[in-house]
């Protein structure tokens, strides 16, 4: 379940939902370096000024370029703010999918981003998915920008949730979407814990409800 991640999200929602754990501190890699300094720069504006506080001039300023830089490579701030996203972001899920321990088992993959929602820390990635989500409040585009990203994750955790309809490990009976916003849902909710330094439950608690709410994803009539 993510995202905090969701994409995380479980999701936890850059290129990549942190299904589970959402963020990490790798630096962006491109073939612009100018666009990356851009990028990191408006990662750190944003974590300490917030969305409506960070300016433009400042992050040019910070990353050592004037505004044009910034206006020669994206529309504006709220552009800006979802390529920090994205570029401290990871598709947990995807990563796990892949590997071959998992034996394309979503299910697994679910168990294991869910265990992983109790021990990811509270990092600059996952602040600055907080302070998109604040911010789409207030911005219509970043709200916009933001829903396009939720619906582009949500897309490929659907595809993986069809792919275990499929073999049999999740029930067809079960709404696809459903699952998907479950799981995006209980990423996004330990953001929120996370922001707040909120205790978490037991991990043996924890594990043993995750087992439990994957186990009930399952056909009945394969379970029987």
């Amino acid at each position: 379940m993510q995202a905090q991640n969701l994409e995380g999200a479980i999701v936890a929602p850059g290129n990549n939902h942190r299904y589970p754990r959402a963020m990490t501190d790798a630096a962006p890699v491109s073939d612009d370096p100018t666009r990356d300094r851009l990028i990191q720069a408006a990662a750190a504006v944003f974590a300490e000024k917030g969305y409506d506080g960070a300016g433009v001039q400042e992050i040019a300023r910070r990353a050592g370029f004037t505004t044009g830089a910034i206006y020669g490579r994206f529309r504006g701030k709220a552009e800006l703010l979802l390529a920090a996203i994205e570029a401290h972001t990871t598709n947990e899920l995807e990563q796990l999918f892949a590997d071959h321990r998992f034996e394309g088992r979503v299910t697994d993959v679910i168990t294991t981003v869910g265990s992983h929602l109790l021990t990811d820390p509270f990092d600059e990635g996952q602040a600055l998915l907080l302070e998109a989500f604040v911010a789409a409040r207030r911005d219509a585009e970043v709200a916009e920008l933001m829903r396009e990203l939720l619906r582009q994750r949500a897309t490929t955790f659907a595809a993986l949730v069809e792919d275990a309809k499929a073999s049999g490990l999740v029930d067809e009976g079960l709404d696809t979407d459903a699952i998907v916003r479950f799981c995006h849902a209980v990423g996004f909710g330990f953001l929120l814990f996370g922001a707040i330094d909120l205790q978490p439950p037991r991990a043996d608690a924890w594990e043993i409800l995750i087992a439990r709410l994957v186990g009930a994803l399952g056909d009945p009539v394969t379970d029987q």
